[in-house]
């Protein structure tokens, strides 16, 4: 199945848009509350057509990650049985929540910097620590560093890998979008 492929394709014509920072900042906010993409896909393409810039969309990735981490937070905080419960029911993510309470359980913010670098869905863990009432100001900061460091990464690599990073990605985008699916159930099934 080419449903990476078609994503990427889809990426690249959003990366060229004259709105593309504003529909990467969009996608960066959503992604750490409800949208399932990951902001990679996005990011990605955007430094390849314009790598002069690679360090304006890598701040910018990272600003609206944790805003909307921030806002996953307070909904969790907030929102828990009205609006979280449901949705969690709704999108079959009751195993993940709760998995992610024991994590925060045994690890606190430490698992908020993991999961903001890894695949592992950045989004159920901004929920779970405003359900939890984690400490604010050490889930701003570990989400900040975690989110930093993966979206400069990606940033950078684009932008040192040039064009034949782009063909590549291309060539083995497919295969690097289910290799992460893959390692995140790895991860899950691992620290379950």
């Amino acid at each position: 199945m080419k449903i990476f492929e078609r994503l990427y394709e889809k990426a690249l014509v959003w990366s060229r848009h004259p709105q593309s920072p504003r529909i990467l900042s969009g996608v960066s906010f959503a992604e750490s509350v409800i949208f399932p993409i990951p902001v990679d896909v996005m990011l990605a393409p955007m430094v390849l057509s314009q790598p002069h810039r690679w360090i304006y969309f890598a701040w910018l990735a990272t600003f609206f990650s944790v805003l909307g981490g921030i806002a996953g937070y307070w909904l969790g905080y907030f929102a828990y049985e009205p609006l979280v419960i449901p949705m969690l029911e709704k999108f079959n993510y009751v195993g993940h929540f709760e998995s992610a309470q024991q994590w925060f359980s045994e690890w606190g913010v430490w698992v908020v910097f993991l999961a903001g670098f890894s695949p592992i869905p950045y989004k159920v863990f901004t929920v779970t620590a405003g359900v939890m009432m984690l400490a604010f100001w050490p889930f701003v900061i570990a989400s900040l560093i975690g989110r930093a460091m993966r979206f400069f990464l990606v940033a950078w690599l684009m932008r040192i890998g040039g064009p034949l990073m782009e063909r590549h990605l291309k060539k083995h985008f497919d295969t690097i979008g289910w290799s992460v699916v893959v390692l995140a159930l790895l991860a899950y099934f691992y620290f379950r």
